[in-house]
């Protein structure tokens, strides 16, 4: 099934079509040219962490196969790559800034501008230091600072040629499941520095803007991984309340703070148990209020959830931390339904695009003062194989990809101010918590090998992308 598009439906001018990677997920060179261990690192290496005991060493190898990796992108027809820089790598052990770390981006910067592909560049992609967590982490006030130092060594280097700059991406992963659930680094299971975590990455990110403003950074944003929380049953008030308070914590502590300059009322009633008000001083939400110029939203599917337990043995979406952490926080027990009957992915994740296109929507008409979103990640796990063809057929990616640009379609249509799509991910990487064992990529990769293949996904975006630059006016 081809792209179906509302009827004279046209891309807006200048739509970014791009893809889009984490240092940690595909980097290696783990301890090469001075970089020294990640959060990510040193959990990785903690048995029962990671799926199969795997590491980030060497990942898919970019930082050795980088030049050849930018040639993938052109031959995509790639317009922009949202990539991220590794703070581990920039400054090693909370030291110094590590020239060699900085070089690898300012070469890639190169390489992209030299192959008409603009650089989006993210700051954090959860890999800190191993020694700032040791002093602390993002439970610790002083990080933020740290942060900003980082932050400012990077824009120095590659500030001449970057022009898109993204402070943070799914702050929510970092703060709440690597600190409280413990799912990802640190592997942390305590609320109150979940809650500190979240709270000091916001300042964080209100520093940074500040700052790179001023030194002349004139597109600043950040990336939310955003959910639309579904009521299991929307007469039943159980269900209602459930829904009402995954929405606070997962959405809305993080976009009304940067938006609003003010955390939701509701968010500090269901978290005032872990002292939360204690954490925000004087001044801090208006720093964290600052004014950014695009919005990225990462989304993979809704949460449809319920506050009633459900049977012994009955299948539950989200995973064990994700039930965890919120159930801390929110003071019920939150469980995703199955009986929504609808397909899922390798991931166990439900597939719903008009799910894509109402939290698009939602996002326009429940905040007036909302700048221009992309779509800065969307993506389906599948169990790829390389047929005896030498081709790889991913035909549930090839019409994941298509129902959800379709959404991303009708929700402009519908008034959303959608700028751009970047599709996770440019390469099959390691996935966090699952190692190696799930593939998102629109480019296949032999892990032993190393070898690139791009599968039918990859040429469908290109396809999509071209088609959709002839028709531009």
């Amino acid at each position: 099934m081809a792209l179906a598009l509302p009827d004279g439906f046209e891309w807006p001018v200048g739509f970014l079509w791009g893809a889009a990677t984490a240092a940690a997920q595909i980097e290696g060179a783990a301890h090469e040219d001075g970089k020294l261990d990640s959060i990510w690192d040193h959990f990785a290496r903690t048995p029962g962490n990671i799926a199969h005991g795997d590491t980030l060493d060497p990942a898919v190898d970019h930082y050795h196969r980088m030049p050849q990796d930018v040639q993938l992108m052109k031959g995509l027809g790639l317009d922009s790559y949202r990539f991220s820089v590794s703070w581990a790598r920039v400054k090693p052990a909370d030291g110094p800034v590590n020239a060699k770390g900085l070089d690898f981006y300012s070469r890639l910067v190169d390489e992209l501008l030299e192959n008409g592909i603009l650089p989006w560049l993210t700051l954090y992609h959860w890999d800190m230091p191993q020694a700032v967590e040791e002093t602390g982490g993002w439970a610790n006030r002083d990080t933020s600072q740290r942060f900003l130092d980082y932050a400012v060594a990077v824009h120095e280097a590659l500030g001449d040629r970057v022009g898109r700059w993204t402070t943070f991406n799914e702050p929510l992963c970092s703060s709440l499941i690597g600190y409280a659930g413990g799912e990802h680094a640190p592997g942390r299971q305590e609320p109150r520095a979940g809650l500190a975590a979240l709270h000091h990455q916001h300042l964080a990110h209100g520093l940074a803007v500040q700052e790179l403003r001023a030194r002349g950074a004139e597109q600043l944003g950040i990336t939310l991984n955003l959910t639309n929380a579904v009521p299991n049953d929307p007469s039943d008030p159980v269900d209602l309340d459930a829904a009402r308070r995954l929405d606070a914590l997962w959405n809305r502590a993080y976009l009304e703070p940067i938006l609003r300059g003010a955390y939701p009322a509701d968010f500090l009633e269901d978290v005032a148990g872990h002292r939360f008000d204690e954490l925000v001083r004087d001044g801090d939400l208006a720093t964290i209020h600052q004014r950014i110029d695009f919005l990225g939203v990462n989304h993979y599917h809704d949460d449809n959830v319920s506050g009633h337990p459900l049977p012994e043995g009955h299948p539950r979406g989200l995973a064990p931390t994700d039930k965890r952490t919120s159930s801390w926080f929110v003071g019920s027990e939150f469980l995703t339904s199955p009986t929504r009957n609808l397909p899922r992915t390798a991931m166990g994740w439900e597939i719903n695009p008009h799910g894509l296109r109402h939290l698009l929507v939602r996002l326009g008409r429940e905040y007036p003062e909302l700048p221009p979103l992309y779509v800065t990640e969307n993506g389906s796990a599948w169990d790829d194989v390389v047929a005896p063809d030498g081709h790889v057929h991913d035909a549930e990616r090839v019409a994941f990809l298509e129902r959800h640009l379709e959404a991303v379609a009708e929700a402009i249509e519908e008034g959303a101010d959608v700028r751009g799509y970047f599709a996770w991910s440019l390469m099959d990487n390691f996935e966090w918590a699952w190692g190696y064992e799930k593939r998102f990529g629109i480019v296949y990769v032999d892990y032993v090998t190393q070898e690139r293949i791009v599968k039918d996904s990859g040429r469908t975006f290109a396809e999509i992308a071209a088609g959709a630059r002839t028709l531009a006016p």
